[in-house]
């Protein structure tokens, strides 16, 4: 008898911590499907891991890397991915006429600004982490059509952060 009372209360123990496990999933799901549909409002730290500028011959191709910082911030598919990433080789190049320096930032953006990684400049750094190359909706392009023209209402020209020049 005490081994079936036993038995009865460890069965119930069970069932409530597996509900109790359910319910913390669900919510755990329910908060991350909501955070993913929040678009941080654009941020950007200019080439990241990169110098913004040359240090000797001060030619400058931050403007670039902000521009390529708000296609990355947005996100989409993978070929927008490419896109951002060609746009930025070929701006650098213009910008500085140095073949070797557009293909090496082309090069380094293609290899660490992938969405897997867990990384403040990474593929849709503006959303949560995880949404990959998920194309943007309607209302997700909407949104972040207003939050861009927000930001380049107040940095027409491109600003790196903390720089007092154009880039």
């Amino acid at each position: 008898m005490l081994k079936s009372a036993i038995t009865l209360m460890s069965v119930g123990l069970v069932r409530r911590c597996l509900m109790l496990m359910s319910a913390l999933s669900l919510s755990a799901c329910a908060s991350f499907s909501v955070e993913q549909l929040a678009l941080k409002p654009f941020a950007t730290d200019g080439c990241s891991l990169f110098p913004d500028r040359a240090y000797i011959n001060k030619k400058d191709w931050c403007t670039c890397c902000v521009a390529h910082d708000l296609a990355y911030w947005r996100g989409g598919d993978a070929e927008a991915r490419l896109r951002a990433d060609e746009a930025l080789r070929d701006c650098v190049l213009k910008s500085t006429s140095n073949k070797a320096l557009a293909e090496l930032m082309f090069v380094g953006v293609r290899a660490g600004g992938g969405p897997y990684f867990f990384t403040p400049y990474r593929w849709a750094y503006g959303w949560h982490y995880g949404r990959a190359y998920l194309p943007l909706n309607a209302d997700e392009t909407a949104l972040a059509d207003r939050l861009a023209a927000d930001y380049l209402a107040k940095n027409p020209q491109l600003k790196c952060e903390g720089g007092d020049q154009p880039c």
